[in-house]
């Protein structure tokens, strides 16, 4: 039996409680990330929850709801939103006035995922794919990861003790637990730090007492549409060149984050639904949220890192999660409780996840038999390593191209895909065997190695 098949077969023996509490621990593994753009960009708390959950529902209908994706806060435009931020509050502007801008910037940057949407319906997945082999996109899976990586230590330092108990909580349930508790590790080791946190006095509840029950998640002054009463043109332009240029390093990373889902399931989702669809949906979703005033949406590794974790791959968990997103956007007392969550406790979650993304790209690489005995593969891995890590944690924290920042992700993948295309030695046909396209043995059943 293929692994893929086992794993929804056992996600539909759980019962409707044990699914439920599925989505809710992927709930839990995408706030991390999630929460923490509006945090620093200044954007909504509560429009990214109603769009994270929109958004990955938008996603499972562009994709014939067959792909186990949750779509959460995309780190890759948070240097575009500084970078019209800036210019808005060189022109007199405020930061809350000048949001709205770099969201028509981000609309804009959703609507080019679907010109390659639209290269890969016409020319097909196998021509195109070859500017995307494993020895690019393995090496970009694990750059996600590393990249992220820095994040997760800042927040252990906040208190090592929550993020090790974190960590220790979510190692023991997965390693030694259980039943359910092995499924569901990632959900028990925030609560179980998070209550610790709580009990000792580290969390301020606060905001949580002043905040309502129920309120909209959406405001109108917060939203893109609102700068079309007053337009400004000049930075309406600035935004949208200042930030397009982030979606091809965005769109690299969605492909990445495809390989690794399809290598986690063992399902081949670049062939079906294909990429056109997934691609369609991601920058979809991420149009949509951006209008509203939420951050542009992504795939998320954390969630895949959850899928490797449980073993259990059937989408309508996801679905799951989305709503629970969707339903507590409406309850701003939820979003300060979610606010109010140590930093260290999203660290020790967060360095578990983020090392499972790299692990996984190490997997993409390793299984579809890179051949680094020919120096062409080992001098476009080296680069791409070198240059999103690099540029990353260097000084800047981008690299300045006229007025256009790109971060260390975008600039790799660029020159990833280009040295790979111009280099002699190209040896990989996508499509050619299914191990090759999604870097799994399909015939092999790891549960049962697993157990």
């Amino acid at each position: 039996m293929k692994i893929s098949d086992q794993a929804i077969y056992d996600a539909r023996q759980l019962g409707k409680g044990r699914m439920v509490t599925l989505g809710l621990q992927h709930m839990f593994a995408m706030f991390g990330a999630t929460v923490l753009v509006p945090v620093i960009t200044g954007l909504s708390m509560s429009a990214t929850l109603l769009f994270a959950g929109l958004g990955t529902l938008i996603f499972h209908l562009c994709t014939k709801f067959k792909v186990p994706a949750f779509l959460g806060s995309s780190f890759a435009f948070l240097g575009g939103y500084a970078t019209v931020v800036q210019l808005g509050m060189a022109g007199g502007l405020t930061q809350a006035q000048a949001l709205p801008y770099a969201c028509i910037g981000v609309f804009c940057a959703g609507l080019v995922y679907f010109i390659l949407a639209g290269l890969f319906s016409v020319f097909g997945a196998k021509k195109v794919m070859r500017f995307f082999p494993p020895i690019v996109t393995g090496p970009i899976i694990i750059a996600i990861g590393l990249i992220l990586a820095g994040s997760a230590i800042n927040n252990c330092n906040q208190n090592w003790w929550i993020a090790l108990l974190a960590i220790v909580i979510i190692i023991f349930c997965n390693i030694w637990g259980r039943g359910m508790i092995k499924i569901i590790p990632i959900l028990l080791g925030v609560l179980g730090s998070y209550l610790v946190a709580a009990c000792c006095g580290l969390c301020d509840f606060t905001a949580v007492k002043e905040a309502a029950w129920v309120g909209l998640p959406v405001k109108w002054e917060n939203t893109a549409l609102s700068v079309f009463s007053n337009p400004n043109w000049s930075l309406i332009v600035a935004a949208i060149i200042a930030i397009i240029p982030i979606s091809f390093a965005t769109m690299m990373e969605h492909i990445g984050d495809m390989c690794a889902i399809s290598s986690t399931t063992g399902i081949n989702y670049l062939e079906d639904p294909g990429l056109h669809r997934t691609l369609m949906g991601d920058g979809l979703a991420t149009s949509l949220a951006s209008l509203f005033g939420a951050p542009a949406n992504t795939t998320y590794g954390e969630n895949t890192g959850v899928l490797n974790l449980t073993k259990v791959y059937d989408p309508r968990v996801i679905r799951i999660a989305a709503c629970f997103a969707i339903i507590l956007s409406f309850c701003p007392k939820f979003s300060a409780i979610i606010a109010c969550m140590p930093a260290a406790t999203i660290g020790g979650v967060s360095l578990i996840l983020y090392g499972m993304i790299s692990a996984v790209g190490v997997r993409n690489v390793v299984e579809n038999q890179v051949d680094f005995k020919a120096s062409r593969n080992v001098l476009v891995m080296a680069i791409i390593l070198v240059l999103a890590v690099g540029i990353s944690y260097s000084a800047a924290g981008s690299l300045a191209i006229g007025s256009v920042k790109l971060s260390g992700l975008a600039v790799a993948a660029l020159v990833g895909i280009i040295m790979n295309a111009v280099l002699p030695g190209k040896d990989y046909e996508f499509g050619a065997d299914n191990t090759g396209a999604t870097s799994v043995d399909f015939e092999v059943n790891r549960l049962g190695k697993d157990e």
